[in-house]
């Protein structure tokens, strides 16, 4: 249990790939807050489900759109456990379309959960991470490659994060804090499942031929917050089955 004794928060972690990364670091040993937007029933069961394995676990309601709601997310998962080790950006939005379709609502949206979120997590997390400190944030393949039209709001958004990464890899590591971005590429969960009326095309995109589970993108999240992640730093990692290769 590489993790025991540490405190990891997962933003975004009700469902999906934030949901496998909790479940996660939750059996390596971590204690695990998340937070979810809307479902609570949901993020309940994934509460449990970290309960059953023997860790603390805590679900926080917060939008990451809102960034007084990240910034309490941060402190009340300090307050009910005590620190904060591990900080998991997973959570996020995308909408889809011809970039002059897209309306002002829907592109403050996307900036605001999967950039502005993210930042504003980091931002708060690093009042108290220690020496050791892990920063992940899950992106997406389509920050590197873009090969059907329609994705230019999602794809901006998320290309953004690899520089954020790098930055903060330079500014945190002085302070012994990694900092690094994990890019999935088509993975089955409810936003994206491998039997939607797109999965043959997006795994035709694959050098694999398959949907990744959500539990393949968790266990790299658990190598970068591990110990075998200590000298990795300021790095983007495919997930992906091949689709940049």
């Amino acid at each position: 249990m590489t993790l025991d004794g540490k405190v990891a928060l997962v933003t975004g972690g009700s469902r999906g790939i934030g949901a496998a990364v909790a479940l996660r670091l939750a059996a390596d040993g971590a204690d695990v807050a998340l937070t979810y937007r809307q479902n609570a029933a949901l993020a309940a069961e994934v509460v449990d489900a970290v309960k059953a394995l023997g860790r603390r676990a805590l679900a926080v309601a917060a939008d990451s759109a809102d960034p007084a709601a990240v910034r309490a997310a941060v402190a009340g998962t300090v307050a009910a456990f005590g620190r904060l080790d591990i900080l998991v950006n997973s959570a996020g939005v995308a909408a889809l379309g011809p970039l002059e379709e897209l309306t002002d609502p829907q592109i403050d949206q996307v900036l605001d959960v999967n950039v502005r979120g993210v930042l504003v997590a980091c931002q708060a997390a690093l009042a108290h991470l220690a020496p050791g400190g892990r920063i992940v944030t899950i992106g997406s393949c389509l920050a590197e490659r873009s090969p059907s039209p329609g994705a230019v709001l999602y794809s901006a958004s998320k290309s953004a994060l690899s520089g954020l990464t790098r930055a903060l890899a330079r500014e945190a590591g002085g302070r012994g804090i990694t900092v690094n971005l994990v890019n999935p590429g088509p993975t089955d969960t409810d936003m994206n499942p491998a039997d939607g009326p797109d999965a043959d095309a997006q795994r035709a995109l694959t050098a694999l031929g398959r949907y990744g589970d959500p539990a393949e993108v968790a266990d790299t999240v658990a190598h970068l917050v591990g110990d075998g992640g200590r000298y990795i730093t300021g790095a983007g990692i495919a997930v992906d089955g091949g689709v940049v290769a």
